[in-house]
């Protein structure tokens, strides 16, 4: 105010500097409150409210509200911030920011327009993609992380399948074989795990192209609700079990892995694109099936994304996406029988048989 009122704008940062000494000085002059606490988070924070003042006085207070909430909650739990952090290893920080040079640095440098046949190949586009895919495979790799002391089965599920549903169902098939863990856990694991990668698909679909998801809503919807009476009962049979750490789930962000997955999604984008005006939709759908044994995500984002600019019908999307799925879950279940021998794959296993015998 007295700044407006004299027209001198210096007094503004001259009484920023004059609050910043006078804190330093308190500290100085009570050597206990510096031995109690060495930190500097609060002090900041106070000289912070000098500034928020100003920019209150000054018209912008939602981002001064913004800012004061935001730094309350930061002090108001910076004992768990500090027991995140000591969870997360120096390779989880330099992923992080790798994801952060992905998205912030290489994204904004790459031009928005189209090239090569069919006009689908949009380098801004294709990087967007590798963004949202790596960006919500970190999330769960994070969360994944931070919960290592109180992993239970359901974490690990859930997460595992956000991070890579294949590699989860993998481990978990593996420890049923080596007997780490009983069939109903590995089972339990492995299901949450395909649970949570058609919720993955439904979530790329909502963000990509919002108009195929009623039709990919009719096949994945049924899906989870066939999926959920197996998962109550195992989860049901293997309650009090934990989950544990396993080697296979790294982190996803790697530049390396960005350019692979760039560069896959760019080619069964064009392949899409060229088989769906060339031979028709028995030609993409046979391109899905096929991408689908490996990934899903490169052909959910791409039927999406050719759906969306209207090269393909919203049916023929959606049954693209769907067959991708399938295919992926035949892969997993196939691999899983011979990773985790026939306990796995037994039908004696199944909850009917399991009733019958009790």
């Amino acid at each position: 105010m007295l700044a407006n009122t004299l027209a001198s704008p210096w007094i503004v940062p001259v009484g920023f500097a004059v609050v910043g000494l006078t804190l330093a000085g308190a500290q100085l002059a009570d050597p206990r409150a510096v031995a109690e606490d060495s930190g500097t988070t609060t002090v900041v924070a106070a000289v912070m409210v000098f500034v928020l003042g100003a920019l209150n006085f000054h018209g912008e207070r939602t981002l001064a509200v913004a800012l004061g909430i935001g730094m309350t909650a930061l002090l108001y739990f910076k004992t768990e911030l500090e027991g995140a952090a000591t969870r997360l290893t120096p390779t989880d920080i330099r992923s992080m920011l790798q994801f952060g040079a992905v998205s912030a640095v290489v994204l904004p440098l790459l031009p928005d327009r189209s090239f090569g046949p069919y006009g689908v190949l949009n380098p801004f586009n294709i990087w967007l993609m590798v963004v949202l895919i790596s960006g919500v495979s970190l999330a769960g790799y994070v969360a994944w992380r931070l919960t290592l002391e109180r992993k239970g089965l359901l974490l690990t599920g859930l997460l595992g399948g956000v991070i890579s549903s294949t590699a989860t169902t993998f481990a978990y098939a593996r420890h049923a074989r080596t007997g780490a863990h009983t069939l109903s856990a590995t089972l339990s694991v492995i299901l949450l795990a395909n649970v949570a990668k058609l919720l993955r698909v439904l979530l790329l679909a909502l963000v990509i192209a919002p108009v195929v998801l009623p039709q990919l809503a009719l096949t994945m919807v049924p899906a989870l609700l066939l999926t959920a009476p197996a998962l109550w009962w195992h989860f049901r049979r293997a309650s009090g079990e934990k989950g544990e750490d396993t080697d296979r789930l790294q982190n996803p962000t790697q530049l390396g892995t960005a350019l692979l997955f760039a560069a896959f999604y760019a080619l069964v984008l064009l392949a899409a694109a060229w088989l769906s005006d060339v031979v028709g939709s028995g030609g993409l759908f046979a391109l899905s099936f096929i991408s689908g044994l490996t990934d899903v995500d490169a052909i959910t984002l791409s039927s999406a994304r050719l759906a969306e600019q209207g090269n393909i019908s919203l049916t023929e999307s959606a049954t693209a996406i769907t067959l991708a799925v399938a295919a992926n879950m035949l892969f997993k279940a196939a691999v899983s029988v011979v990773v985790g021998g026939r306990a796995v794959g037994d039908w004696w296993q199944s909850p009917l048989h399991c009733r019958w015998r009790e």
